[in-house]
Parts: structure tokens; sequence; C-alpha cells
């Protein structure tokens, strides 16, 4: 492996200082091209528009992302360099693109049309909205029914209430019964995996799913309660179980198993199902 070399999908890392490099000219036939895109190459026989950025750090990294492919490399190491490294990890750089596109062209069919009858997942269900402005709904604004044909939450709105209020409105619900859902299945996982959280915080990241912390703190996304309960017990189980082993070694994913002898299956399923596009 090139000594080089280190690649992340870690989307929040610090923004190193620019390079100035000459613009790139727009060419049509480039399958991937980044928005910030600086610099091109060619990988696997295709061309690549990337966005170029130096920094202090000390090896290069590759950024797979929505956008597309950024490359961030230190102020010493030679242009030469960074475009062999590039050569020598085309078919990794590739797949990562590849699969990013994919998830992307899932998602798109994934955005929500804001009104009476628009239907939201809920842990693995589908929900019909229902605007409703007779009741106030114990003064929290929305309630699920589920005793009908199919669940529908009621929305204490007026019918021709704007698609930012009935945004908000189910967003505010979403995130309640995330907090609640997720405390539950917190106070379940951690005696099983002999840990304590502490504090837990609803994450609002784009592609970040949780983290945890030595201190006990937990942070969850709250897109998580559009999922299957079984996969957010998944993730749930993965963050308590670093704060026993807070690294990927096969002692982690022994601890994981403990609790979620499946993971391995479920981990796959949270990559392939496709959660709503929230604007």
């Amino acid at each position: 492996m090139h000594p080089l070399l280190r690649f992340t999908l870690d989307l929040f890392e610090s923004a190193p200082v620019p390079e100035v490099l000459p613009p790139v000219v727009a060419d049509t036939s480039t399958l991937f091209r980044h928005p910030r895109a600086n610099r091109e190459t060619r990988l696997c026989g295709t061309l690549i528009a990337y966005e170029f950025k130096r920094g202090k750090r000390r090896s290069i990294g590759f950024v797979v992302g929505p956008q597309g492919l950024a490359v961030r490399a230190p102020q010493w190491v030679a242009l030469r360099e960074v475009e062999s490294a590039l050569q020598e990890k085309s078919a990794w750089i590739m797949r990562k693109l590849g699969e990013t596109r994919q998830r992307h062209e899932r998602l798109l069919p994934q955005r929500i049309e804001w009104r009476n009858g628009t239907t939201i997942p809920f842990l693995g269900q589908t929900v019909t909205l229902q605007l409703d402005p007779r009741h106030a709904f114990g003064a929290v604004g929305a309630q699920l029914q589920t005793d009908g044909p199919e669940p529908a939450l009621q929305l204490a709105l007026a019918h021709d209430a704007t698609p930012e209020q009935i945004q908000d409105a189910v967003q505010a619900w979403l995130m309640r019964q995330a907090r609640r859902n997720f405390i539950e299945r917190l106070d379940h996982f951690a005696p099983q995996l002999q840990v304590q959280w502490r504090k837990l915080t609803l994450s609002n990241a784009g592609t970040r799913w949780g983290s945890a912390s030595v201190d006990g703190s937990i942070r969850l996304n709250w897109r998580l309660i559009h999922l299957k309960q079984s996969v957010i017990d998944y993730v749930v189980a993965h963050e308590l179980s670093h704060l026993r082993v807070m690294d990927h070694s096969p002692r982690f994913w022994d601890t994981v198993g403990s609790v979620l002898p499946d993971y391995a299956a479920l981990r796959r399923q949270l990559k392939d199902d496709a959660v709503p596009h929230w604007v």
C-alpha cells in the first residue's frame, strides 16, 4: 500500500487551506464531477473532476461523498505523488463513487411532498399525513392513529397549511418519537453490554448515524426513526459497544455480536435502506 494513503468517508473533517489551481474546463463527458472541481484525472478509463485542497496533514486523503471526489494532501507532497496515489487506488475510488451515486439515485424518489395525504416511513411502516384542524391532540400538535386500515399521523393544522408548517409539525413529532425510542433501546442494551450511557443528543447530520464519547455521551441521528426497529437497534448497540471498545477491531464487532448476532445483515440493511430527503 502506498505509504501516503489514508482514505476516509468522513465528510466532516476540517477544511484545509486551499491551493490556487487553474480552473477545470467544463466537460459534459465527465462522468463524475465535483461541484468545486479544480483538477481532473482519468481513473479506470473514466474522466473524474475532483476538488483538490492542501492543508496541515500527514497523508493524502480521499473523501467520497454525494458531491463526488475530494482529495486532501499535505503541503509538501508533489502533485505527481497525488496522481500516483489516485491511480493506485483507482478501483476503490470508482467503486465508492458508483456506490454513492446509486445511494443518491435511490434517495431521489424519497423526496417528500409536504401536503395532506402524503406518506412518510415511520419505524419501517408507511404512515399517511392527515391535516385535522379540529383537534390539538393533547397540545402536542400530532397523534398517530393505528386503528384504521393503515396508520395515519393526524396533525393539528389547517387544510391550507403551508408545506413548511406541515414539515415542521411532522419533524417535531418524529424527533419526540425518536428520543423516546432511543432512550428505551439504550436502556435495554446498556445492561447487556455492561456499560452506562449518560447523555443522549439527537443529531441532524447528513451522513452519520451516530457516535459515542468516552464520557458516556451518545449522539444518534433522529432520522433513524424512519427505519425498522431492528436497524435502529443495530445503531444503538453499535454506539454503546464503543463505550467498551473505541475502535472497529475484531473485539469491537464481537461486542456488538454479543447482543445482536445478526449485526452484519443489519449493517448492510442500514446502508441499503433509503431515508426520505428532508429539505
